[in-house]
């Protein structure tokens, strides 16, 4: 007798992205060509000082440290005080990642989490979180306050993830609300992981170039009370700076678990090139380009923004990052369709968790011809 063959891979739902396909497809139809407005990958070029800096450091021929450079770790310590109100980050409390998305779904799994343990993420909120518990075997759930918890959810909660700036919603914490739930996690013995990747990126009322405050950081010590036990900040290049393609990111915070990060993944060989290293010890003290390129996004964005709304679409949130959330007031999956019979792809809200249905999600990452060719499009179906 045979036996049945074993079943190889993980258990994994889709990925929610190929439920796109016949939208795009119908957005190409469009006689002046499609306007992809659903994915927030950068367009503008990176760099030349960052691309310098790569091409430098391309003679890699020995194995870079897990840890990160010496030189890296200090500039991510600048960078904290610098940009973010965090003075005195020892730089021993860095580590460099391959992007944050491979922190995000990863780091319960190194957090050591396991079946019955709770990891809270926000209850819009970009899927990843969910896979990453997953991935450890524990249950996500989704909620905003952990007063939102039951007594007998709350007691199992390990690790409680916060982004802010949000993607999709482009909500901001201020400093008081992150000082609450870091005050919550800390009371039940959980971790605080806060994605931070688009903080460059405050409008309105967080537009610090504007005359706003800047947007804070959980290791802020208005935030953190002086302490970073228990505390992560985890933040990407990819927006700032348009490095998507370097995969290049980093997480800072709690002495004991950032060694214990280091240790798990020497072992892994999970390493950022030295290359990608040193591009970011450049990127990272240059404030000239990210202000640069944050005027590119913000002009963008003012053009967009009164189009969608002439278009009968509502905004929500949206006060920081690469997005515009928005809704018509009706499914989804319609909104989409109606912008996909003008040549423009958007991101479904219902990606993002239930409380996501009746959005869609409206990225800032054209380039300005195609901003322009949507705006054209909006206006005349408005």
């Amino acid at each position: 007798m045979i036996s049945a063959a074993p079943s190889f891979g993980l258990d994994l739902p889709d990925y929610p992205w190929e439920a796109m396909a016949p939208y795009l497809a119908k957005a190409s139809e469009h006689p002046g060509g499609v306007v992809n407005l659903s994915i927030g990958t950068p367009v503008d070029p990176t760099p030349d000082l960052i691309r310098d800096a790569l091409a430098a450091a391309s003679d890699a021929h020995g194995y870079p440290t897990v840890h990160g450079t010496e030189g890296l770790r200090q500039a991510v310590s600048d960078w904290f005080a610098a940009r973010r109100g965090v003075p005195g980050l020892d730089p021993k409390d860095v580590l460099p990642t391959v992007g944050s998305k491979e922190l995000v779904a990863w780091l319960p799994f190194l957090l050591g989490l396991r079946p019955g343990d709770v990891v809270v993420r926000p209850t819009v909120a970009y899927p990843t979180y969910d896979i990453g518990a997953t991935l450890a075997g524990a249950t996500a759930v989704a909620a905003d306050d952990l007063d939102e918890l039951d007594a007998a959810t709350r007691a199992k909660v390990r690790l409680v993830w916060v982004n802010s700036p949000g993607n999709p919603t482009g909500s901001v914490r201020d400093a008081a609300s992150l000082k609450a739930i870091v005050e919550q996690a800390r009371q039940v013995g959980a971790v605080v992981a806060s994605d931070e990747c688009y903080a460059e990126l405050g409008w309105g009322e967080w537009d610090a170039q504007r005359g706003g405050e800047a947007v804070p950081s959980i290791l802020d010590p208005r935030v953190s009370g002086g302490s970073n036990d228990g505390l992560l900040s985890v933040y990407s290049l990819s927006k700032q700076s348009n490095l998507a393609g370097y995969r290049a990111a980093f997480v800072a915070g709690d002495s004991a678990i950032v060694a214990n990060l280091v240790n798990s993944r020497k072992h892994a060989g999970m390493i950022v090139p030295y290359p990608v290293q040193e591009a970011m010890r450049v990127a990272l003290g240059d404030a000239g380009h990210v202000l640069a390129q944050k005027d590119l996004y913000r002009s963008r964005r003012e053009r967009l923004l009164p189009a969608l709304e002439g278009f009968g679409l509502k905004i929500h949130e949206s006060k920081a990052g690469l997005y515009l959330w928005v809704t018509a007031g009706e499914a989804t999956w319609d909104t989409v369709q109606r912008f996909a019979e003008l040549g423009i792809v958007v991101g479904p809200g219902v990606f993002y968790g239930d409380a996501g249905n009746g959005f869609v999600r409206v990225a800032l990452t054209g380039s300005d011809e195609r901003i322009d060719a949507a705006v054209e499009r909006l206006a005349a179906r408005g």
